[in-house]
């Protein structure tokens, strides 16, 4: 009987921790966007930004824009707010959205639909993500110069540098979980770096929470990875051999769904996580 117990404990620990997941595709939108490289859910106005590059991912050029699509894939506006550069990871607190630049930090009321404010980051060359924590505190990342800044009250400092080339971010609670070329770090509110999983495709770019402890991670070259607690990953998809990229993902916690940007496909794929 003792046996027995023991038998079925393995077993359904094996379950547990060996629970695997899948996407399932849901939609796509029409390929009408320009170069899209983030998407960002915005549930008070039952849309999802998306930033569009329109151009060469390096160059100001001021052909960049913010764009809509509904949640069921019909593009709203390709253009909502326009005249930025090479756009990239988006973050948003009460009604102010914030946008990677490449230099800069792009303010736009939401409201209003208008750009109010350019938050310079000195020395930045290749701003890429944005997260802000729940004090509104706007932390982006510079891949080129491997640098992460913290911006508070409209000021820009640099917060962590020696990285190796960082991309996602996602704030949770005191903790700041930084993509780092083909790791996932942590950073708590001392700056005590701890490495949660590595060995993914250097091209790491999208970041999002699912549960405590697991993440959702893209790589830009075609990679999705679910990362679990104890560090371990598995691939969702890879569309490297069909160069469909996957850049900064937004993703519903609440129904499970994950938003692709596929950048030169110029689309967003919507997928359901099971």
């Amino acid at each position: 009987m003792k046996l027995f117990f023991n038998c079925l404990f393995v077993f359904f620990s094996s379950i547990s921790f060996g629970q695997t997941h899948e996407l399932i595709k849901l939609w796509e939108t029409d390929t009408i966007l320009k170069t899209p490289e983030s998407a960002l859910l915005y549930l008070k106005g039952d849309c999802i930004f998306v930033s569009n590059i329109d151009g060469k991912a390096n160059e100001k050029d001021g052909k960049g824009s913010i764009g809509k699509v509904a949640f069921d894939g019909k593009v709203l506006v390709t253009d909502w707010v326009s005249g930025l550069n090479a756009p990239k990871g988006m973050g948003f607190y009460k009604n102010k959205l914030y946008v990677a630049d490449l230099s800069e930090v792009v303010v736009i009321d939401i409201k209003a639909a208008k750009i109010i404010k350019h938050i310079p980051v000195e020395g930045a060359t290749f701003l890429n993500d944005i997260a802000v924590d729940k004090k509104g505190t706007v932390y982006v990342s510079d891949t080129r110069k491997f640098t992460v800044h913290k911006i508070e009250n409209d000021v820009a400092t640099l917060y962590l540098d020696k990285l190796k080339g960082p991309n996602g971010l996602f704030c949770d609670k005191d903790i700041l979980y930084v993509l780092d070329k083909g790791s996932l770090l942590s950073v708590d509110a001392q700056k005590k770096i701890t490495t949660v999983a590595d060995g993914m495709e250097a091209s790491t770019d999208g970041l999002e929470k699912v549960v405590d402890g697991e993440f959702i991670v893209t790589a830009w070259s075609g990679i999705c990875y679910y990362v679990k607690a104890d560090g371990s990953k598995q691939v969702l998809f890879d569309n490297r051999d069909k160069k469909i990229n996957s850049a900064d993902i937004g993703f519903d916690p609440k129904k499970k769904i994950v938003y692709v940007p596929t950048f030169y496909g110029n689309k967003i794929v919507a997928y359901q996580l099971k």
